[in-house]
């Protein structure tokens, strides 16, 4: 791919030149305000705005907490190819051409374009960041999260704009390329959940079964543990620790009871896949610390209550907790990595034994009652360096695939930047057909929480 032949300068210096045939139209000629409302109808759907996707189904998302009015007949029509654009988040890109028809909230921008046109061209084209720069400078407010952009400042950018079918050609490519490179991303996501399912492969055999795979194995007379080593025990935690305790809220937890410099004092929230709690986001003043458990370092922290019940870390260094959370101190007989590892492999198990009201709990009580199995201790040692040997291997792959993931994200922003602004000319480059068309959204859908991990 190379650059067009002749250009011609702009007025902007975040685009500083563009192919010299590409007309000159600013967006008031362009597009034409809409503020058609929804009115009585009941058979429209809510759409939202993202920066990362543009516009889509409202209730495609489980991740869009906004609360629509119970009387929608305000909220503004949205038809196919319309622009839509959150003025309220312009400065981070959310604006987009919407293929649906629904409806959106009486907050947004709404217009329709007034040329005949590739739609999916001005898709590309406004959502680059390339125009970002200039949204940042026509979005105003007292803080950042609360800038406004007008739609009178907006009207007046001014476009360059190639043929219709230079901009077909655009599409297409742009439509190739991405869907490619989305199901690239996608597969290596793929690679990525294969990963980790095999590193909880190995910890669950590594806490249950050991690493000698010669061992003599017996019956372990619990129907979910099945067969383990001849020589391990079978107990209940509350006989292998020194205690098991509930962590505590300071009383009315006041304003005073909390200091940003203050004493570690985990909640749900806190935890992470890594095995170590090091830092909590709140924490203790003197007055909250005096109203609580202390644990020692190298307490087994784990949550008792809710949909992320079973986690398990340990605590780093001295701290507390609050009620969700089970602590747990280990004795002279149990490796506390060990523990901490097998405890993350019975999740399925500490939700069938907790207690169902509203949300799941396994109270005090219920976790001095679980089964674990104690290999001698020396044994425990050497399972928790095999399992931290391989979760490093492991991870390892994952962060190079995270990192593969990263810079053909990179190479998309740049590719899309480029091609809509003329910086490269792809008018005769040949286009591979889209076998499979992969969305940005479906890929993110898929493995939402991925690179989270």
């Amino acid at each position: 791919m190379k650059p067009y032949e002749e250009y011609q300068t702009t007025e902007y210096d975040w685009l500083p030149e563009v192919p010299r045939h590409w007309e000159k139209r600013s967006i008031r000629t362009l597009t034409k305000l809409s503020d058609e409302r929804n009115g009585n109808r009941d058979d429209l759907e809510l759409l939202s705005v993202y920066r990362e996707y543009g516009v889509v189904r409202k209730a495609s998302r489980n991740d869009n907490h906004n609360v629509e009015s119970l009387d929608l007949s305000n909220y503004k029509y949205v038809g196919k190819d319309y622009l839509v654009m959150n003025k309220m988040k312009m400065w981070q890109g959310s604006l987009g051409v919407s293929s649906f028809e629904g409806i959106v909230s009486p907050a947004y921008i709404v217009c329709l374009f007034s040329l005949d046109a590739n739609y999916r061209y001005f898709q590309y084209l406004l959502r680059s960041p390339t125009f970002k720069t200039q949204y940042n400078r026509i979005s105003y407010g007292i803080r950042v999260g609360q800038w406004d952009m007008r739609y009178n400042d907006f009207k007046n950018i001014n476009l360059y704009i190639p043929s219709r079918p230079e901009q077909d050609q655009i599409v297409r490519f742009l439509d190739s390329k991405i869907s490619a490179i989305n199901k690239f991303v996608k597969d290596k996501k793929s690679e990525i959940e294969l990963l980790k399912e095999l590193k909880q492969v190995k910890i669950n055999q590594a806490v249950t079964k050991g690493l000698d795979p010669h061992v003599s194995l017996k019956d372990s007379r619990v129907d979910w543990l099945g067969e383990i080593p001849k020589h391990w025990e079978v107990v209940q935690l509350r006989r292998a620790v020194e205690f098991v305790k509930t962590g505590i809220t300071p009383k009315g937890a006041k304003e005073d009871s909390f200091d940003d410099n203050g004493f570690n004092w985990f909640t749900p929230t806190d935890f992470t896949e890594d095995i170590l709690l090091s830092n909590s986001v709140r924490k203790l003043s003197i007055t909250g610390k005096s109203e609580v458990p202390i644990f020692p370092a190298g307490t087994i922290m784990m949550i008792g209550i809710g949909g992320t019940m079973g986690k398990v870390s340990i605590s780093h260094s001295i701290c507390s907790c609050n009620q969700q959370i089970n602590a747990i101190l280990c004795g002279n007989r149990v490796d506390k990595y060990f523990l901490a590892y097998f405890l993350r492999s019975i999740k399925a198990h500490i939700f069938s034994i907790a207690m169902y009201t509203t949300l799941p709990i396994l109270n005090q009580l219920g976790t001095k009652k679980i089964n674990i199995l104690l290999p001698p201790l020396n044994e425990q040692i050497q399972i928790r360096n095999f399992i931290e040997a391989e979760i490093s291997r492991i991870d390892k792959a994952i962060l190079k695939i995270g990192n593969e993931i990263n810079l053909i994200n990179e190479y998309k922003t740049s590719l899309i930047s480029e091609v809509v602004t003329g910086k490269i000319d792809i008018r005769e480059v040949k286009i591979d057909e889209v076998f499979e068309s992969v969305t940005l959204e479906e890929v993110e859908a898929e493995t939402e929480e991925v690179m989270e991990e």
